[in-house]
């Protein structure tokens, strides 16, 4: 899996890149974290289904 992926940014309101910060495997398939480069927003992935809560905080 790549490092870094150009994903929508709803803090910023335009596509940015978006760097992996953590990954790990849960039973339900690989878990990724990813941060804006931008403005530090964060999603979660765990194979092909993201979160849609700012993991920020």
């Amino acid at each position: 899996m790549s490092l870094e992926i150009t994903h929508y940014c709803p803090s910023c309101d335009e596509e940015h890149t978006f760097y992996r910060t953590a990954s790990t495997l849960v039973h339900l398939g690989e878990k990724t974290k990813w941060s804006c480069t931008e403005c530090e927003y964060g999603f979660v992935k765990i194979d092909s289904i993201e979160s849609d809560a700012d993991i920020t905080a």
